[in-house]
C-alpha cells in the first residue's frame, strides 16, 4: 500500500460543479448531495420514530422545521460571522443565497432553536429527548453536505505533499492541497456509525442529552482539528490566526464543545437515568392506553 502511494503525487481535480444545464435549469452536485443527506436522513429518523412509537406524521413537520432552519441559520451565520460589515450594509445580499456563503456553526444554532419551537408543541417529544435523536441523521446529512464542498471545488485546505493531496484545477490550482472536504466527510461518517451504534444499545432508555453531548464533542471536535490545516475563509482570519493560532471557524467551535462536554457529563447523573426511564415507561403506558382505545372502539 505505501509503495502505491509513493506512486502518486497528488491527485488532479477537475469535476465540473454541475451535472448539467439547460435554459434555466441548472442541476448542482453540491444542491444534489444536500438533498441526498435529507432525505436519507428522515427514513433513518422515521425508523427512529416506528422504534419508540411516536407519529409519523410528525416528521414532515419536523422535516419542515429543519429544512427552513438549517438553510437559514446556515445563511445568516456566513454573513454574521465571517463579514458583518458587508452584509448589514448590504441586507439585499443576504438573501442571494446562490452566490454561496453557508456556515455549519450557523446552521448548527439555527435548528437548536427551530427544534426548541417544535418540542414546545409537540410535549411527547421534549427539547433534550429529540437532540439525541435528531444529531443521528444529521451527522450522516454533515458527511453528504461535505462531499458536496469537495464537488464544488471549495472549503479545502492548505499545501500539501502528501501523496492524496488534491490539484483543484477548477479554482486554478497548481499545488496539492489538503481535500479537508473528505477528512470531514470521513469523521462525520465515523461519528455517525458511533452514534447510532449508542442509539442502539440503549434505545429509548438513553439518559437524556448524552448523544446530543457526544455529537457536539465529537463533530466540533473533529471540527477544531481539520480547521489547522483548512484554508481561511477569510482575508482578515490571517491576522487572527497570527495572534491567537486559532481561525474564526476553531472559535465558534469552543462554545459548542464546552457545551457538548456538560450535556455529557450531566447524562451521568441519577437524575438524567431516571428521567429517561421514566420517560421511557410513560411512553409505553400511553401506547397501550392507544391501543385499548382502539379495540373498545372496534367492540
Amino acid at each position: 500500500m505505501l509503495d502505491f502511494l509513493n506512486l502518486i503525487s497528488a491527485i488532479s481535480w477537475d469535476v465540473s460543479p454541475e451535472i448539467f444545464q439547460w435554459k434555466f435549469i441548472n442541476l448542482r452536485w453540491y444542491g444534489l448531495l444536500f438533498a441526498t443527506g435529507f432525505i436519507i436522513g428522515y427514513f433513518i429518523f422515521s425508523k427512529i420514530y416506528k422504534i419508540e412509537g411516536k407519529p409519523q406524521e410528525d416528521l414532515e413537520t419536523l422535516l419542515t422545521y429543519m429544512v427552513i432552519a438549517t438553510v437559514v441559520g446556515s445563511r445568516l451565520g456566513h454573513c454574521l460571522f465571517y463579514d458583518p460589515v458587508y452584509y448589514l450594509s448590504n441586507p439585499l445580499e443576504i438573501l442571494k443565497i446562490w452566490k454561496g456563503g453557508l456556515a455549519s456553526h450557523g446552521g448548527t444554532i439555527g435548528l437548536l432553536v427551530a427544534l426548541f419551537l417544535y418540542s414546545k408543541k409537540h410535549p411527547d417529544q421534549p427539547y433534550l429527548w429529540l437532540l439525541d435523536r435528531i444529531v443521528i441523521p444529521i451527522a450522516l446529512a454533515g458527511t453528504f453536505i461535505r462531499l458536496g464542498n469537495l464537488m464544488n471545488s471549495e472549503i479545502y485546505g492548505g499545501v500539501t505533499d502528501l501523496p492524496w493531496g488534491f490539484i483543484y484545477l477548477q479554482n486554478g490550482e497548481t499545488l496539492a492541497k489538503h481535500p479537508t472536504q473528505l477528512y470531514e466527510a470521513g469523521s462525520y461518517l465515523l461519528i455517525f456509525c458511533y452514534l447510532i451504534f449508542s442509539y442502539l444499545q440503549s434505545k429509548r432508555y438513553t439518559p437524556r442529552g448524552r448523544i446530543f453531548g457526544q455529537f457536539l464533542i465529537l463533530l466540533f471536535g473533529a471540527r477544531f482539528i481539520i480547521e489547522f490545516v483548512k484554508n481561511v475563509q477569510e482575508a482578515w482570519e490571517i491576522d487572527m490566526v497570527a495572534s491567537y493560532g486559532i481561525n474564526m471557524g476553531q472559535l465558534l467551535s469552543l462554545p459548542f464543545i464546552i457545551i457538548g462536554t456538560y450535556f455529557f457529563v450531566r447524562s451521568f447523573s441519577e437524575g438524567a437515568k431516571k428521567e429517561a426511564i421514566e420517560f421511557a415507561e410513560n411512553s409505553e403506558k400511553m401506547k397501550s392506553s392507544e391501543i385499548d382505545s382502539l379495540i373498545n372502539k372496534k367492540k
